[in-house]
C-alpha cells in the first residue's frame, strides 16, 4: 500500500472512530461520559485475545452487547450519509442466539448486507482493527451507492 493510500485509509478509520464515539456520546444524557476520552468510551469493542478465552463459544448475547452492535453500523451508516449525502437506514433482525442480519439500506439499494453470528463474541483485537473495518464498511457502502446511484436516490 503506498503511503498516500495508508494516509487515507488511517484517516477514513480514525473519522469512522470519531463518528462511533459521537454515536456513543449521544447515548449519554447524563453526561457521564463528558470527561472520557474517545479510546475509553470506545474500550467495550476492544476484546483481545486473553479477553476472547473468557467469553464461551456458545452464549446469548447481552443486552449490551447488541447495543454496541447497533452503534457501531449506526456510526458505518451515518459515516456514509457523511461522505454522500444520502440518507442510509440500517435494520438489524437477531435471534436471541446471536446469529442474525444485520443491513444498510440507501432509497432502495442495500449498500450493506451482512450476516451475524457469535454475536456475544462481537468486539476486535485493537483499536486500529475497530478503525480498519468500520472503515472498510463505510467504503463499501459508498462504492456500491457510486455504482447505483439512482436506485439509492429513489424515493
Amino acid at each position: 500500500m503506498s503511503s498516500t493510500a495508508e494516509a487515507v485509509a488511517i484517516s477514513s478509520g480514525e473519522m469512522f472512530l470519531n463518528e462511533l464515539a459521537k454515536q456513543y456520546r449521544a447515548q449519554d444524557t447524563y453526561g457521564t461520559w463528558d470527561g472520557k476520552s474517545n479510546d475509553n468510551l470506545l474500550d467495550p469493542y476492544i476484546i483481545d485475545k486473553e479477553k476472547r478465552k473468557e467469553i464461551p463459544l456458545m452464549g446469548d448475547p447481552d443486552p449490551e452487547t447488541l447495543w454496541r452492535l447497533e452503534l457501531f453500523y449506526n456510526a458505518v451508516g451515518l459515516s456514509v450519509e457523511r461522505r454522500t449525502g444520502i440518507m442510509v437506514s440500517p435494520m438489524m433482525k437477531m435471534s436471541h442466539e446471536g446469529f442474525g442480519r444485520m443491513i444498510l439500506t440507501a432509497g432502495r439499494l442495500v449498500v450493506i448486507n451482512k450476516y451475524l453470528r457469535d454475536v456475544h463474541r462481537f468486539g476486535f483485537n485493537d483499536m486500529e482493527k475497530l478503525a480498519e473495518e468500520g472503515a472498510k464498511l463505510v467504503d463499501s457502502a459508498v462504492e456500491m451507492i457510486e455504482k447505483f446511484p439512482e436506485v439509492a436516490k429513489f424515493g
